[in-house]
């Protein structure tokens, strides 16, 4: 398993976040961004600088993610994506996308966007607080001792 993320609007407490975990569990963490990534020096941890361009990175992600993996993003046509190659979405505020709910957040999506083309005010989304941050850290942690249960079963009961 690998864990990406799609780095250029990642705040910087889910890299610190991850960072923990990368190496407390020994993960592979990907960055992936339009610009220069500063990471920790760690066999764990690497950044992945693309060229400038619309979805540069979400390219390189899709390209690069395998069913299993984790994809840390809050861009819900990459997040889609994906979904259809097997991958595990998560955005920063700790909501996981699945096969269930994506087709309505794209709607949802498409509509907040054809209002401000509009000129209509939607506002954007609100700032990025401490319960943000704990939902993505809980929603993290509960995937990866999920993960790690079903890979260490305890013993069998007689």
């Amino acid at each position: 398993m690998h864990i990406w993320v799609d780095a250029d609007a990642c705040p910087a407490v889910i890299k610190d976040i991850l960072f923990r975990v990368a190496e407390r569990l020994q993960l592979n963490v990907t960055l992936i961004a339009n610009r220069l990534i500063r990471v920790p020096g760690s066999r764990f941890i690497r950044a992945l600088q693309v060229p400038a361009g619309a979805d540069a990175a979400d390219a390189e992600i899709v390209a690069r993610v395998s069913a299993g993996d984790i994809v840390v993003t809050g861009d819900i046509p990459l997040a889609a994506l994906v979904l259809d190659k097997g991958g595990l979405p998560l955005n920063p505020r700790g909501e996981w996308y699945t096969k269930d709910t994506i087709a309505q957040q794209l709607t949802m999506r498409a509509f907040m966007e054809e209002l401000r083309g509009s000129g209509v005010d939607t506002g954007g989304p609100a700032a990025f607080s401490h319960a943000d941050r704990q939902n993505f850290a809980n929603a993290l942690d509960r995937e990866l001792a999920r993960r790690t249960n079903r890979a260490n079963p305890g013993p069998a009961s007689t």
